[in-house]
């Protein structure tokens, strides 16, 4: 299981790190989740848990910088049925399907680095028995046949 990082939110806005005893910013938090931490915020005057503000702010952030991390139509639904039939999905069912993609994308792309791999040594091997190929005989003949002996064979 990914370490806790554990975060106190004070009434100023700012972010203190428990574990390493400094102020961060919604960036080095992000860069924390990046490298696998799970985070935890705490609100340092109610004692209330404000992670899913806090994660919810960070991608926030991302989005002003991309310009859009949501389609439009989502960003809809979501405010239009976020309460009600939506929250259901998002609570039960959209964290295992991004997660079941993330998974298939990985495993696909191993399956591609190994099939790439393999198409380097095929490659090779097709070089070596092109070499003896001869293009115009219906049937694969070695080029090391003695041209004599197929005189022969004909005759």
């Amino acid at each position: 299981m990914a370490n806790r990082l554990r975060l106190k939110k004070y009434p100023n806005r700012r972010l203190y790190d428990t574990r390493n005893s400094t102020y961060v910013t919604l960036g080095d938090v992000a860069e924390q989740i990046r490298q696998g931490w799970e985070v935890e915020v705490i609100d340092a005057k109610t004692r209330q848990d404000v992670t899913a503000f806090i994660l919810t702010q960070i991608i926030m952030e991302q989005a002003k910088k991309s310009n859009s991390l949501l389609p439009v139509s989502l960003l809809h639904l979501i405010i239009r049925f976020g309460e009600g039939s939506l929250s259901e999905f998002f609570e039960n069912y959209l964290e295992r399907t991004i997660q079941s993609y993330l998974n298939y994308k990985k495993n696909m792309d191993e399956q591609l680095r190994i099939y790439l791999e393999l198409g380097m040594d095929f490659s090779s091997m097709a070089q070596k028995s092109m070499k003896d190929f001869t293009p115009f005989n219906p049937f694969f003949e070695s080029s090391q046949v003695d041209p004599a002996d197929k005189k022969e064979k004909n005759d």
